[in-house]
């Protein structure tokens, strides 16, 4: 038999080995840098040397790789934040627009999917709900990844869809709106107290992608916190037993973050304002008609390129929020 603390010094083995592959991949793109630095000092001495403008392309070329490499090292070093590294919980909930909107969840449910694949992380969906004719009403999931949470909570919000929708016979623009939550899936024993008269534990059948036992048994959790109001939901697990400790997992960590940010005073620090999923709480706008743009409206980054963005293609509006938020903290 092993020693009590065993599996909890495996625990801690893997994460020190995690940080040490962390340490050197960074000295690995340090090292490529330079040499990408080296290689680009030697193709512009070999230009002005050879008077060839032909080495022009080529050296735009290496400059915009390196510019990129370069800033992505810069973003990972603003990953600071205590959950930062942590993997991250998303939930999307379908808003104001009906169908429109349920379609517009899963669509926003796809891009997250596609750049999740991009990362080369993993995604586990939590909880499922399809939409009443198409689409879906709402999901949860989480990303599993090097500092998913840090980067991934760019994405609270309302994201706000502009488009001649495929719903509407008439052909009209229409306005559709989705929420983003997202939380750091926080492992550790968390110091929360929840009283037993201050939840309601539901069971209900799994249904849809999410669901493990789908319409066999009752097997999925929803917890209700009524002093918060706060709803949380698994039914990916194997058993209602394991279900229910995931979701009692996902209602800890948010009201020990509710805690944490009442004590700074400063709700948006990690979580973000609880807002209505309708017009004037947007985050982004994504319009499809009568032009094509994708804006971020905290740090006004925009893209003209919305096929992309839907692929996945949202480290810009990543990037940009982390240094507007490293520039706000800075100037605060």
């Amino acid at each position: 038999m092993e020693a009590p603390g065993f599996w909890d010094d495996t625990e801690g083995s893997q994460k020190k080995m995690k940080e040490l592959k962390s340490m050197k991949d960074d000295l690995e793109t340090y090292r490529s840098l330079t040499a990408q630095m080296d290689d680009i000092q030697t193709m512009i001495e070999m230009g002005y040397e050879e008077n060839d403008p032909s080495l022009i392309p080529e050296i735009q070329e290496m400059l915009d790789s390196f510019r990129l490499s370069l800033d992505n090292i810069r973003i990972k070093t603003l990953l600071s934040g205590e959950y930062d590294k942590e993997n991250a919980i998303l939930k999307l909930n379908a808003g104001a627009g009906g169908t429109e909107a349920c379609d517009w969840c899963s669509m926003l449910y796809r891009m997250y999917s596609r750049w999740v694949d991009q990362k080369g992380f993993s995604m586990e969906v939590l909880d499922y709900l399809d939409g009443d004719e198409a689409g879906i009403k709402s999901v949860t999931f989480q990303v599993n990844g090097e500092n998913a949470y840090g980067l991934l909570k760019s994405e609270k919000g309302v994201h706000r869809l502009v488009r001649i929708s495929p719903f509407n016979a008439a052909g009209k623009r229409q306005t559709s709106f989705v929420s983003c939550d997202v939380m750091p899936d926080i492992e550790k024993d968390l110091d929360v107290e929840i009283n037993d008269e201050d939840i309601r534990i539901d069971t209900y059948r799994s249904s849809g992608a999410g669901g493990q036992h789908i319409n066999k048994t009752s097997s999925a959790i929803r917890i209700t916190h009524f002093p918060t109001g706060i709803v949380v939901q698994c039914q990916n697990e194997r058993s209602q037993h394991m279900n229910k400790d995931k979701a009692m997992q996902m209602l800890k960590a948010k009201l020990f973050l509710l805690k944490e940010q009442e004590a700074m005073e400063k709700l948006s620090g990690i979580r973000g304002e609880v807002t209505d999923i309708a017009w004037g709480n947007q985050i982004r706008s994504y319009v499809m008609q009568p032009y094509k743009m994708v804006k971020d409206l905290r740090t006004n980054e925009e893209t003209g390129n919305v096929d992309a963005v839907m692929d996945g293609g949202i480290d810009i509006f990543i990037n940009a929020y982390l240094k507007w938020m490293a520039l706000a903290r800075k100037t605060s």
